[in-house]
């Protein structure tokens, strides 16, 4: 996926919801950031983010999503939504 413009709109939706970063490095990766929008992203965020990016990158986002940022409840919503069905939630795997 390539890296979401840097306009103003993006960088305060960036700044709200991953607050722990830069928002110039939160939108030069996109799964990540798409991942804590539809996750903390408010209905506001959310219309912004939907006016940068299509379904397809959504569902790309969601089928590349990171462990630990996704709800239970997010994660069934947005691919209810997008795919219509509910995968699992990606989990980490530590090695032993």
């Amino acid at each position: 996926m390539m890296p979401l413009a840097q306009t103003a709109e993006l960088e305060m939706v960036a700044r709200r919801c991953v607050w722990f970063r830069a928002p110039a490095e939160a939108l030069a990766d996109p799964v990540h950031f798409i991942a804590h929008v539809l996750t903390y992203g408010t209905h506001e965020d959310l219309k912004a983010l939907r006016r940068h990016v299509d379904d397809d990158a959504l569902r790309e986002a969601l089928a590349q999503a990171p462990p630990s940022i996704f709800d239970p409840r997010s994660w069934s919503y947005w691919h209810l939504m997008l795919t219509g069905r509910s995968p699992p939630l990606p989990r980490r795997v530590f090695a032993p």
